[in-house]
């Protein structure tokens, strides 16, 4: 089993790794937007938020041998769901040559009041 970390501030806290890999199957943790400093990346700016999650998440899957066309389904969790057209640009930009099965759910609050979106991702590396 392989595990990577990203240095978020709640990874030790919680007791979570960005992402892990058993054999073919890949898990990475919600992603929130948080720039170099630990920060909110883009604080009120859906489509970039979304953007810095996915990147997020595209170096957790390197981290563990994988790339984005390996996954297969994404889980955003949106704080304002009348923005989806802003994440979905991100999203649809990012997964251009590989569209993974996805979900866009609006939630009550994300672990910090600036974040806009957390977005999961499951990968297969076959």
């Amino acid at each position: 089993m392989q595990r990577v970390f990203s240095g978020a501030p709640w990874e030790k806290e919680v007791g979570y790794c960005r992402a892990v890999r058993a054999g073919s199957i890949i898990a990475v943790t919600g992603t929130v937007a948080l720039n170099e400093h630990g920060g909110i990346h883009a604080p009120g700016d859906a489509y970039a938020q979304a953007k810095r999650a996915l990147e997020i998440i595209e170096r957790a899957l390197q981290g563990v041998g994988a790339e984005r066309r390996h996954i297969i389904r994404t889980r955003m969790f949106v704080t304002d769901i009348s923005r989806w057209k802003d994440y979905g640009r991100a999203h649809g930009e990012f997964f251009a040559e590989f569209p993974p099965a996805t979900t866009m759910v609006e939630v009550k609050a994300l672990i910090d009041p600036e974040a806009l979106i957390e977005i999961e991702a499951d990968a297969v590396v076959e």
